[in-house]
Parts: structure tokens; sequence; C-alpha cells
């Protein structure tokens, strides 16, 4: 069922990506003024013979080895929460290593490009491998955030943790929805600020405890609720307005792939089933099931979320017709409906599913690297005597 040979790439696939040309802009300041020029003065140091998806993979390594250090002191949130003092608090050096970790990835994520470059190793296959990582990410940052406030009265109760994780979701998907419109990534300015930002809260935290955060700074609403507020914001404001004027802009000058509306937005048909379903879950869960297990119906989420936007990660890339169904979203389906029936079995069912998306998830990510890998005759994690 598993084998590595699963052809999940078609012939037409692997003709457009033979054609694709990467184009991206890129106007956010901190970007251009500080952190390209610190990235391009540390790749310096790189020796060339270091692939550039290497560099990408240990990066997204780093964050994982943080959620499992979160895992294994915080994995109910409660260990921030002064309303559980029966969980310990988690310790100042884990804090301190998260936030290493988390700059260290955002500086292999920052120049893996780069080094490609410098390596004459650019292709589809690095970009395709650095988005579907990133995309993947997403739902870790906020799940990490949650653990400086934890379940508490200075916090969100985890639904809404829920939301913020797809507020997430969607500010990136949308990006690339832009992509698969006009033909060029712009890149967003929330990313390099929200990486930075995430660096810096837990570094104040390892420094001054988690009790740094537990105040009400207006009225009757704390710091992360303000937090909250800004993500939400920043989205309505900034992230989404910019998309829907590229995607008019590029309508209008006949730059982009003039798709129409219907096939344009295509790409968000399968995203916002996956949320109904969500919502559905969330709602009828007949054990709360969001409150039981927040962390592993977050990840799940993710899992999911991340198979999605590499699907349309690879159309956009390869100019082929977004898929309108994602096939995970049938046992999801089935879970649900069982859950509902049959209370009992709904976090062990939550559990089958998790296993199951993250199995899946990484059986479709290695066999569409290995189906690339030998259609273009090269190696994901060595530079190729060709090359």
């Amino acid at each position: 069922m598993f084998s590595t040979d699963t052809k999940y790439l078609s012939s037409e696939h692997l003709q457009g990506f033979q054609k694709y040309k990467y184009s991206s802009i890129d106007t956010n300041p901190l970007g251009q003024y500080v952190m390209h020029p610190f990235w391009n003065w540390l790749i310096e140091y790189f020796p060339r013979w270091i692939a550039p998806n290497l560099l990408t993979f240990v990066g997204f390594l780093f964050i994982v080895k943080s959620f499992f250090l979160l895992c294994y002191f915080d994995y109910y949130f409660y260990a921030s929460s002064n309303q559980h003092a029966e969980w310990p608090s988690i310790p100042s050096w884990v804090f301190a290593l998260i936030a290493a970790n988390i700059f260290i990835s955002y500086t292999l994520d920052g120049i893996d490009g780069k080094q490609a470059r410098r390596t004459q190793t650019s292709g589809p296959l690095g970009e395709l491998f650095d988005h579907g990582l990133d995309s993947w990410t997403t739902v870790f940052i906020p799940i990490f955030l949650y653990s400086i406030f934890g379940r508490s009265d200075f916090s969100l109760p985890p639904r809404r943790l829920y939301f913020v994780c797809w507020n997430v979701f969607f500010n990136f998907y949308i990006t690339h929805v832009e992509k698969y419109n006009t033909g060029t990534l712009y890149l967003p300015w929330s990313y390099d600020m929200s990486m930075l930002a995430s660096v810096a809260m837990f570094g104040v935290t390892s420094l001054l405890t988690h009790n740094i955060w537990k105040s009400i700074i207006f009225k009757n609403y704390s710091l992360c609720q303000i937090l909250e507020l800004a993500f939400y914001v920043t989205s309505c404001i900034f992230n989404v307005p910019v998309v829907v004027y590229n995607l008019y802009t590029a309508s209008v000058t006949k730059k982009g792939k003039n798709l129409g509306l219907w096939e344009g937005s295509r790409p968000l048909i399968p995203l916002m089933l996956f949320l109904a379903l969500s919502v559905l879950w969330l709602d009828y869960s007949p054990t709360n099931i969001i409150e039981r297990d927040p962390r592993a119906f977050c990840l799940l989420s993710g899992n999911i979320f991340s198979n999605i936007c590499c699907r349309l990660i690879i159309a956009q890339m390869s100019n082929t017709r977004c898929e309108i169904f994602n096939w995970m979203l049938f046992p999801f389906s089935i879970i649900i409906l069982v859950s509902i029936l049959v209370p009992s079995l709904e976090l062990f069912l939550l559990y089958v599913m998790l296993m199951f998306s993250i199995t899946y998830h990484i059986h479709y990510g290695t066999c569409v690297i290995k189906q690339m890998c030998n259609h273009f005759d090269i190696m994901c994690f060595r530079i190729h005597s060709k090359c």
C-alpha cells in the first residue's frame, strides 16, 4: 500500500515541471534590508557540496524537534497556566532552545535558495520541497506560541487556538492560489515578521518566565487575546486585500493565466470543504474533542492542510489543473461520522486518523520527490556530479 514506487505525478505534471520558471516578487523591507544581507553574508561560510534541499530539511527538523520537546514538557498546554499548579512549568532552557531552533530553521529556509543558485542546482524540486515543508510548518508555530500562554484566564480556549491555526493556513494558502492564477509568487510580509516575533517571544519567556505575558492590556483583554486579534486584523488588512489586488491587476493587464472566476477559484474548494468538515466535527463532537487533546487535533489538521497545499503547489508549478477534492478528506469524513455515532471511540479515532495522516503525507512527499529525482536525473540531498 505504501510502496515508494507509487506514481502521484502524471506525465502532464512532469512535462509541466520541465517548462517551469520561478517568478517571485519580494517587497518586504525587513527581508530586503535586514535578512537578505545577513543571509548573503552567512551563505559564504557554507561548503558548496551541501545540497540546498538538505539545508531545507534540516531546518524543518529543528521545528519538529521543538514540537516533540514541548510535547514532553507541556502536552496538554497546562504548564504555563497558573490555574493548574499540578503541572510543572516549562524550564527556561526549553524556551531558549526553541527560540534558537526557530531562528536556525528560519535562517536555513532563507539560505537554501541562495545555496541553490550558488551551486547552480536551482530547479522545480527545490522550490516544491521548500514550500511543501513550509506548508507543514504553518501548524507548528501557533502550537508553539500557545505553550507560552497555556490554558489560563489570560489565554485562549483550545477552540480559538484552532482557528488561529486556520488563519495561518488560509494566509499561506491564498498566496499559492495567487501564484496559481498569476504565475508569480508575491512573498508575504507576514512570514518574516511572524518568525522573528516568535523567536523574540520565546527568548523573552526564557529570561522572564511565562508570567511576563499574564496581564490585561486594554479593558478586559489580555495580551494573548490582543495578539489573536492582531492575527486576524493583519490578514484582513494586509494579506487578503493585497492578494485580491494582485489577482485583479493580473486579470486586467492580461499578465496572469486568465483562468476565469471558476477555474481561478477552483483551488479554494478542497480547502473550504476541509474547513467545513473540521467545524462540523468541532460543533458536533460528543466528547468535546478539541478540549480533550488540542495538540493532536491541530496537528491532524496541519497534516491534511499541508497535503492539500502541496497538491496546489504542484498544480501551479506544473501549470496543470488543480484537484477539486483531496483524497484524505474521505477517511477524515468517515472518522467524523463514526465519532459522532460512537462517542466512546472519538479520541481513539482521532489518534488513528492522526497517525494515518502523518504516514500518508510522508509517503506522498517521498514518492513525489522520488519521481522528480528520477525524471530530472538528480538526487534530493546530494549534488549530482552532472550539476
